[in-house]
């Protein structure tokens, strides 16, 4: 194939993944459907070899998953994949925000206190301002910015999505980050990293909460024996 035609095919595949990979995040693609090809060409306006491009590129993401003799379908996370997704997601955006907090420049930290005066941002665009990102990109650690700007976008972004769509918790949020780029203002790595890893254990609790799941359930789905004892001794009525 010739370089222009190869190009023109990249670019619809890309095309394609960003539309695909934005409807699943915004849940306009239903977690656990089927994925019909036909169906995707017809609303995404792609061909097929683009279109199954961007399927491999969205499996590769964890975005779809495909089973032999059952096809591919959006991926359905579990309450066990969440609580892992964000305790993964508290060690490395913690660590994140210790890091940039020593290296970003001051006036990268005026652009990361700029973003707090801005409306929303994309559903899932790493390239448009968006507070965690800038955060992790200012750690300067290439391997982090893989991970968490990369590999574990997407999946993250479903969570985070739904939670902006709590507008009390929203509202929260955007104090939460106040705090955070204070702290980083300040140079208090230590103080930084600390209210990030609360900003993202309040994230999951209130993503359980909307799913009316306990801190006993979620204990026992993960098959934590101990804190799930802990909860129901807490719990349990004292003799009077």
């Amino acid at each position: 194939m010739p370089a222009s035609e190869n190009n023109a095919s990249e670019t619809l595949a890309e095309r394609a993944y960003n539309a695909i990979a934005d409807a699943i995040v915004r849940g306009e693609l239903i977690a656990g459907a089927r994925i019909s090809e036909a169906s995707l060409g017809k609303r995404f306006q792609v061909g097929r070899g683009p279109l199954r491009e961007a399927l491999r590129r969205l499996e590769g993401r964890r975005l779809v998953i495909t089973r032999p003799n059952a096809g591919a379908r959006v991926v359905s996370l579990s309450t066990r994949d969440m609580v892992e997704l964000f305790e993964i997601r508290e060690i490395l955006e913690t660590r994140a925000c210790q890091l940039a907090t020593e290296r970003m420049l001051d006036g990268e930290i005026d652009a990361l206190e700029a973003l707090l005066d801005r409306g929303p941002t994309s559903a899932r665009n790493t390239a448009a301002p968006d507070f965690h990102a800038a955060i992790v990109q200012g750690s300067k650690s290439n391997q982090l910015i893989d991970l968490l700007c990369g590999e574990l976008w997407d999946l993250l972004r479903i969570y985070r999505v739904k939670s902006a769509l709590d507008l009390g918790r929203a509202e929260a949020s955007v104090q939460e980050h106040r705090e955070i780029a204070q702290a980083m203002r300040q140079r208090d790595a230590e103080r930084a990293a600390l209210l990030m890893g609360h900003h993202i254990r309040k994230e999951r609790c209130n993503l359980l909460r909307q799913q009316g799941i306990t801190p006993l359930a979620t204990a026992l789905e993960l098959g934590d024996r101990a804190a799930a004892e802990r909860r129901a001794r807490k719990n349990a009525p004292r003799a009077v």
